[in-house]
């Protein structure tokens, strides 16, 4: 079983910086991408930004040059710093995990996971 925790989510004003943390553990064989997905009230889960475990990167066009990713794949564990926040980046925010796993027939397999989301409000 795989678990992630996400932390640094909360209330930022309109230009300012937060940044998210996400730590993966478990019965982790390697981790294939790591990413960040957001959800606004009323709307649906989006990508925001992944990383892949060779550093290739790719963000929604509404936070280039904003938010940048980084990993520390010794600690798996995913990183988003997020500059000059805009209201309409208040969202909840999910990790997510691409990860491979050895099944309980010793085989290797990927699954997704999930973390719980932290909230990130950015007021006007």
């Amino acid at each position: 079983h795989v678990q992630l925790v996400e932390s640094g989510g909360g209330l930022v004003e309109a230009g300012g910086s937060l940044r998210l943390s996400c730590a993966a553990s478990g019965s982790i064989f390697s981790i294939n991408y790591m990413g960040w997905y957001r959800q606004a009230p009323g709307k649906e889960r989006d990508l925001v930004t992944i990383i892949s475990s060779g550093g290739r990167t790719n963000y929604t066009d509404s936070v280039k040059g904003r938010f940048t990713i980084s990993r520390d794949s010794a600690k798996n564990t995913v990183y988003l710093q997020m500059n000059s926040l805009k209201p309409e980046d208040t969202a909840v925010y999910y990790c997510y995990a691409d990860v491979r796993v050895i099944d309980t027939s010793a085989r290797l397999d990927d699954m997704d996971y999930w973390g719980k989301g932290t909230l990130v409000v950015v007021s006007a």
